[in-house]
């Protein structure tokens, strides 16, 4: 998945793993830029009694470059506390949990969790920091109909945050958005439409979205999109450089712990990182997993041939016999000489000026896993959840350019474009290639079942424990 449990390290760590990276223009607030970022992968909904929570042992960082060097200029940081009110019971909540105003808490939950929010400018270690808001309340878990009733108009308002400078931030657990069918990718490759031409072929099926029914635990930000550019001003033009950001958040912990006193000190040491979605899932090799999560983009350009000789290309005519000529006439010459330039500018540099008409989102020459949006395309879907076969849920793919690879939006279909675009159907745009037919038609299957929504955080109601489903 984009980045669920996707190294060997971090898959034993699901506090601090990030899962999904989302950041585009607000479709309902257009001079705001809105950042979701996803921890606590393949969460089960019904995972008392100790639910599923942040980890306040975790540094949570949404970090942006806007000058293109792969370095943040500017870095939201989350920082949580958990207080258990009665440690005398095992339950999470103690009666029915509502929300009281007159004391801005929720009554009966007994385990209850706040958080801090700083921005940095500069270096994310010793920049200026400025403490934005603290002691925000984050909201219950999804625990079911008697625990927690009127979930989703009752308990989440109060956990969405509007501060005083503008900015829009929510913390807590929300229905993973993302959707692919996990147990067939994983499976020897096995690709939607053709698993019937597979080297193993097996009959055409329906797709099983590995997500449904598991939560995440979501940190969404949405602040005026001058807060983030390098001139401090809403960019008006495409094409100015200045327009385009780079964005990535990690996960990091302190250096040195003593589990028998529970003491964590020491500097903060990165311990996950997620710019593009599905990198290093697909493109970083095994014995590099761990490296690259503990790395920073502006140090890339060691994994750029990971990039340009990406494992995944080199099985797809070896799987598929007859199904992909073009792309294994390609494969036939030497590394050296293919290679993927078009993979290397969508996820690691930015798609220059003149490759597709009214578009760029270039953030320079230096070689960084960032997701770059381009500010000033506003969103062109006014709605979160298009229908399942819009076009707009392949981005740029599919004509929409306030997609995916600009930015990345709730609903985008990143496995489809991500799957397409390593089977050559991007290839000919910046070489002398045509695409094989089947690399535009490459899919697996799956749409999100639980509804986006409408306005900010924009990820849907957590799935809740008493009553839920997986798929199949």
């Amino acid at each position: 998945m984009t980045s669920h449990r996707e190294a060997p390290s971090i898959s034993n760590d699901p506090a601090a793993d990030n899962t999904d990276l989302y950041a585009f223009v607000s479709p309902d607030a257009p001079n705001t830029v809105t950042f979701i970022s996803n921890f606590v992968p393949i969460q089960e909904p019904a995972g008392g009694p100790n639910f599923a929570k942040f980890g306040d042992d975790v540094l949570y960082e949404i970090l942006v470059d806007n000058n293109g060097d792969g370095k943040e200029d500017v870095t939201f940081q989350f920082n949580f506390n958990t207080t258990v009110l009665n440690a005398g019971t095992f339950l999470y909540n103690v009666g029915q949990v509502s929300f009281e105003s007159a004391s801005g808490s929720y009554k009966n939950l007994n385990v209850v969790q706040t958080y801090n929010v700083t921005r940095v400018a500069g270096n994310r270690r010793t920049g200026k920091k400025s403490v934005v808001a603290t002691g925000l309340l984050t909201p219950p878990v999804n625990v079911g109909p008697r625990s927690t009733p009127n979930y989703a108009a009752g308990l989440v308002p109060p956990a969405i945050h509007t501060l005083t400078n503008g900015w829009k931030v929510f913390a807590g657990q929300r229905a993973d958005g993302f959707y692919v069918d996990l147990g067939s990718i994983f499976d020897l490759g096995t690709l939607r439409p053709f698993e019937n031409l597979h080297l193993i072929s097996t009959a055409a099926a329906l797709g099983v979205n590995g997500t449904k029914g598991f939560n995440v635990h979501s940190i969404a930000l949405q602040v005026p999109i001058k807060e983030v550019t390098k001139t401090g001003q809403m960019p008006t033009s495409v094409s100015d450089p200045a327009a385009t950001i780079g964005v990535w958040t990690t996960a990091s912990r302190r250096k040195v712990t003593v589990l028998d006193v529970g003491i964590a000190t020491g500097p903060y040491t990165q311990v996950s990182r997620l710019g593009n979605p599905l990198i290093n899932e697909v493109i970083i090799p095994l014995g590099s997993k761990d490296f690259w999560n503990a790395s920073y983009p502006a140090n890339d350009a060691q994994f750029v041939s990971n990039y340009n000789d990406p494992g995944l290309q080199n099985l797809l005519p070896v799987l598929y016999p007859g199904v992909f000529p073009n792309l294994a006439a390609l494969l036939a010459n030497p590394a050296s000489s293919r290679p993927r330039a078009d993979l290397v500018a969508i996820l690691l540099t930015g798609i220059p000026p003149g490759i597709i008409t009214g578009f760029q989102n270039l953030t320079g020459a230096t070689l960084a896993d960032m997701l770059r949006l381009n500010l000033a395309i506003p969103s062109s879907v006014s709605t979160t959840h298009p229908a399942s076969d819009s076009a707009a849920r392949f981005g740029i793919l599919g004509g929409d350019l306030s997609g995916f690879p600009n930015g990345r939006r709730v609903f985008d279909n990143v496995t489809a474009v991500e799957l397409r675009a390593l089977a050559g159907a991007t290839y000919g745009l910046v070489a002398s290639y045509t695409p094989d037919g089947a690399a535009s038609l490459l899919t697996d299957g799956t749409t999100n079942d639980q509804p986006y929504l409408e306005t900010f955080p924009y990820l849907g109601t957590p799935y809740q424990g008493y009553a839920h489903s997986h798929d199949p």
